[in-house]
């Protein structure tokens, strides 16, 4: 089955909606419509736990009465709910108030990509049946529980989704696509009573046959939770720290939040004005990619019908581009970076697609060698980030490194500094996984305070 066929029946609902919507008086409207069909199988001690799954399909429309807008949003597609839908909205969008940036895109700004044949977002093969699912999530359960020092497996998992979405406007644009996706996931725990530690391996793909064996996976969260075992408190400090690679992406989620638009044009931003000024160390490039094939945040075009495209966010450590859609675009005096995204009962908003950051010369090991003493963190609990001054505390457990390797691991740490130094001088290894939507690599930060013992 091709991904277009899944599409073909929200079709005529979106446009339906946008008829009643001119129908019930509105100047302007877009409709967005979402199938979506998901199952996810849970099991514990080699028998089904839980099973799970949904189908549905949601609409929402927008519409406008001059610079006033609503939305609404239904799951119910039959004529008269539409129509009530739309003089819902209108009467609604009568009472709001003004807002001068609100309004669709201008038919020069549109896209000329309108599906995602050429992205392979959809597996065409079969949906696995629940069996198959269960069957993946017993190897995984089986593969952590044979990892000598794992005394349970707290959950492990399978499943399947697939999505069809259809964006439709008054503007012109008519666009839409499918994507699919499959998940294998396991959680183990080593140790008995208060001595139990607890860690994890997922993995997801848009193919099912990219997906790793199940037993691989089950078998490295088993792996992970005896290595966790009998941690201690670190030493109380100014140390570095390297963020594994699972979790590096969250450092770099804080500097694509403080570059997002919304963030930016409420004034509540630490690098409100950084534009044209360093914010990663020189060399090192932050870039949006929308278009790669095969990756789970991709997209040929954005919640406003705007054309994706590549672009630097940060080129050489220097500040680029904020992350806009049309409304923030406007307030800001700027144009649009595309980055639109919605759901059916809102407007959209600004978000990144798929990062690519630059990555280093050496590898993980080589970076924990160089730094001598310090924390390897491989999770992150619990956030305070002030967003005006990107002051940072979070707490944090991974292991301790002495002499250029692990020594123990550790747990009960907090972990502090400011985003802007921090970023300014992070130095990436070379294990960024490059079929996730985000390629971050490990990221190695010196000088931040911990609190432990």
């Amino acid at each position: 089955m091709k991904d277009t066929s899944l599409t073909d029946a929200l079709v005529p609902v979106a446009n339906a909606l946008l008829k009643a919507a001119k129908d019930a008086g509105a100047d302007a409207a877009d409709a967005i419509a979402i199938e979506g069909r998901s199952v996810a199988i849970d099991v514990r001690k080699g028998g089904l736990e839980h099973a799970e799954r949904s189908e549905g399909l949601d609409i929402g429309l927008r519409v406008f009465i001059g610079q006033r807008q609503a939305c609404i949003s239904s799951s119910d597609t039959r004529p008269d709910t539409l129509e009530a839908m739309a003089k819902r909205a209108v009467a609604m969008a009568r009472e709001a108030p003004e807002d001068p940036y609100a309004g669709l895109a201008d038919t020069t700004q549109l896209a000329m990509l309108r599906s995602a044949e050429e992205l392979e977002l959809y597996d065409p093969l079969a949906e696995p049946e629940p069996e198959a699912l269960q069957d993946d999530a017993c190897r995984a359960e089986a593969a952590a529980m044979a990892v000598k020092g794992v005394t349970q497996v707290q959950a492990a998992s399978a499943a399947y989704g697939k999505q069809a979405i259809w964006l439709a406007a008054t503007n012109g644009f008519q666009g839409g696509y499918a994507r699919s996706s499959r998940h294998i996931s396991c959680v183990a725990i080593s140790g008995e009573g208060s001595a139990m530690e607890r860690d994890w391996a997922s993995e997801g793909r848009i193919f099912q046959a990219d997906l790793p064996p199940a037993e691989e996976i089950g078998s490295l969260a088993g792996t992970r939770a005896v290595e966790r075992a009998k941690p201690r408190k670190p030493k109380t400090g100014a140390y570095p720290v390297l963020y594994d690679e699972r979790i590096a992406s969250s450092l770099i989620g804080h500097l694509t939040s403080a570059i997002n638009g919304s963030a930016i044009a409420r004034g509540s931003s630490w690098l409100i004005d950084a534009m044209g000024q360093s914010v990663l160390p020189r060399g090192i490039t932050l870039t949006e990619n929308p278009l790669r094939p095969r990756r789970s945040g991709t997209r040929p075009f954005d919640a406003e019908g705007m054309q994706s495209r590549i672009k630097d966010l940060v080129c050489d450590g220097v500040l680029q581009s904020w992350v806009l859609d049309l409304a923030t675009a406007r307030k800001l005096g700027l144009e649009s970076t595309a980055n639109a995204t919605r759901g059916p009962s809102s407007p959209p908003s600004p978000a990144t697609s798929n990062l690519l950051l630059t990555q280093g010369p050496k590898s993980r090991e080589e970076l924990l060698a160089e730094m001598g003493t310090g924390l390897l963190i491989t999770s992150l609990i619990g956030s305070t980030i002030n967003p005006t001054t990107g002051d940072y505390s979070r707490g944090a457990s991974g292991f301790w490194i002495e002499n250029g390797e692990i020594a123990y691991p550790v747990n009960e740490c907090t972990i502090a500094g400011n985003l802007r130094e921090m970023l300014s001088r992070i130095i990436p290894a070379n294990d960024g996984r490059d079929h996730l939507s985000s390629v971050i690599p490990s990221l190695l930060v010196e000088g931040l305070t911990l609190a432990g013992d």
